[in-house]
């Protein structure tokens, strides 16, 4: 059973392990990364809400989507700055800002400061990290 917080949720690898696929458990717990081009989602323009795929919290409205063209589904904003969390991230021989969704802390991608205006960021996600929820 997943240990809950107050708007946070911890389970353990094992848990991680049942409710994801692989490769959704690579990258949101293990900060792996989907190959350009080959997510579910890098070139999708259906309206509606991207959501976390571990914990179903809603992140990026489909409305802030662009093509970066990175191969990766790309967001200038999130719905709310509390939806996600960034952090430093210096693998692989770079310096980049981390995005993880804040409620279960899983890794969604990387934001860059090269997007469009308004807020000039690029959010680059990995479509295995999220499920997108069409508008009806």
């Amino acid at each position: 059973m997943a240990a809950e917080t107050p708007g946070k949720i911890v389970k353990s690898d094992a848990e991680w392990r049942r409710a994801l696929t692989p490769e959704q458990f690579h990258i949101a717990r293990e900060k792996g990364t989907e190959r350009a081009y080959t997510g579910a989602y890098w070139s999708v323009k259906t309206p509606g809400v991207y959501l976390c795929a571990a914990c179903g919290q809603a992140l990026f409205d489909a409305s802030a989507k662009f093509d970066s063209g990175t191969g990766w589904p790309s967001f200038w904003q999130p719905i709310g700055p509390e939806r996600v969390a960034t952090g430093s991230d210096r693998s692989h021989g770079m310096a980049r800002t981390e995005v993880t969704c804040s409620r279960c802390g899983s890794h969604l991608g990387h934001v860059f400061e090269d997007g469009p205006r308004p807020t000039g960021l690029r959010y680059c996600l990995n479509s295995a990290a999220l499920k997108l929820e069409p508008k009806a």
